[in-house]
């Protein structure tokens, strides 16, 4: 008896040890990382364990109001943008791809890209793997039911997923995440 209290006193000190060293490594580590960093991350988790699905949990996903069409929403998106000062830089309709490949119809699924330019300059002067965030898409796409959705890449990860961004590029990049979420709100529900 007095063994196996000896034998598990020495696994629970050690396993404490563990903890705590690996405590210390992961703490150090993680020092320059972003304030927000744990509950952007813990969100994802959470969002994760609920379905299972990666991507669904890295988007923001919008439902349109019902009766707006996609040449309405499309046009809201451009217009909005351009309102607040994010400039229309292409799209991409997916949907006509498929048809041209497939040779049938497929269901409306449409890619608008847009940019603020010197936001993406200093994203780039920063760092150049940035540049795959960008320009910032937002996908107007029809359910396998007929409803119309609006889905992007929540731009927290970004800007809050690691080392924390120096001040002004923060700033600037939480900028157009807040405009580029507040285009999709307004866009979902026709807003010009």
């Amino acid at each position: 008896m007095l063994l196996i209290r000896n034998l598990l006193a020495l696994i629970g000190g050690l396993t404490l040890v563990a903890v705590l060293i690996g405590a210390l490594w992961l703490g150090s580590r993680l020092a320059d990382f972003d304030p927000d960093f744990v509950p952007v991350y813990s969100g994802f988790v959470a969002n994760l364990l609920d379905t299972g699905d990666p991507g669904g949990a890295m988007m923001w996903a919008i439902p349109v109001e019902e009766g707006l069409s996609t040449d309405e929403v499309v046009e809201s998106l451009k217009s909005l943008a351009t309102t607040n000062n994010l400039l229309f830089v292409g799209e991409s309709p997916f949907y006509q791809q498929v048809e041209a490949v497939t040779g049938e119809d497929y269901r409306y699924v449409n890619f608008l890209s847009f940019c603020d330019a010197q936001v993406g300059k200093m994203m780039l002067e920063y760092r150049n793997h940035y540049s795959g965030f960008m320009p910032c898409r937002i996908a107007l796409v029809e359910d396998r039911e007929g409803r119309l959705w609006l889905y992007s890449m929540n731009l927290d990860f970004m800007i809050h997923g690691g080392k924390e961004l120096p001040p002004e590029l923060k700033q600037a990049a939480i900028d157009v995440r807040d405009t580029l979420y507040s285009v999709m709100q307004g866009a979902a529900v026709g807003d010009f």
